[in-house]
């Protein structure tokens, strides 16, 4: 185990098995705190930087990264830099971030379309596309065209409104001017002056109003969900019928979907170790 390999060897008899048990989770707290230091992929760092990122001491911190190198977590290069490792790159292949959401997403997702008696979606944005990833509806709820695993236009959605309004001004005029925005309905937008001004909005406020854009008799609200560092990785969101969501009951359901939204960024990206 990694907390075995990491964690000092005391002399016999001087630590109780408490003292011992919080001596590796320490350890492996601050073995990850190193790894969470690195910004990307190719970022570059001494072991000095890697040790006042994880408000480490130098000398501990460094012990720490020499483990890390050996187990392949993090790989020296020229200069004494360090970057993160194949190790890293073997983990992250084993674990699918849609079947992530999805499983941190269910129960409060329940709870949200029980409550609200609404149909609630969690979905995330590829290639220009919303994907759904989960999807939870009531025997009673009003039926929106729509399955997990299936994809939709970015810009008539809450979902993709909201994770629009939070690409990189770069990758967002980049879509916006990539091909015709088409109406799916007498409601969608599909003027781009008039698309940006809405994900302006959406930025500002922190929530996206779908109004009869994508199904004509039906209206949804959504919110983002977040990472430890605040970038949004998915949106959630609830629909209905214009009748049963009328526009005076959006404020409370974004503020509903807000708290929900915020339970399932903690069981995604839990509170950072250091």
């Amino acid at each position: 185990m990694l907390e075995d390999i990491l964690a000092p060897k005391p002399p016999a008899g001087l630590e109780t098995p408490r003292r011992a048990c919080a001596t590796k989770n320490n350890l492996v707290r601050n073995a990850f705190a190193i790894l969470q230091a690195f910004r990307g992929s190719d970022d570059w760092l001494t072991s000095r930087e890697l040790s006042q990122r994880a408000h480490l001491p130098k000398s501990s911190g460094h012990r720490l990264i020499l483990t890390l190198e050996e187990l392949g977590a993090v790989v020296r290069g020229p200069h004494g830099r360090y970057r993160p490792g194949m190790l890293l790159v073997s983990l992250s292949h084993t674990v699918a971030i849609e079947q992530l959401l999805r499983e941190a997403s269910q129960r409060v997702m329940q709870d949200l379309a029980g409550r609200l008696g609404l149909t609630a979606h969690l979905g995330a944005l590829e290639d220009g596309m919303v994907t759904y990833v989960n999807k939870v509806s009531l025997p009673n709820a009003f039926p929106p065209y729509t399955r997990v695993g299936s994809k939709l236009e970015a810009y008539c959605s809450g979902l993709g409104k909201v994770l629009l309004a939070a690409l990189p001004p770069e990758q967002l005029e980049n879509f916006i001017l990539d091909g015709d925005l088409v109406a799916i309905t007498p409601y969608t937008i599909t003027d781009r002056t008039i698309l940006r001004g809405e994900l302006a909005k959406i930025r500002l406020q922190g929530y996206a109003v779908d109004d009869r854009e994508y199904q004509a008799n039906m209206r949804c609200v959504a919110v983002p969900v977040r990472d430890a560092e605040g970038g949004v990785v998915a949106a959630l969101s609830v629909c209905g019928e214009t009748g049963t969501l009328p526009s005076d009951a959006v404020e409370h359901i974004q503020a509903e979907l807000r708290v929900a939204a915020g339970v399932i960024s903690q069981r995604i990206t839990p509170t950072r170790l250091r």
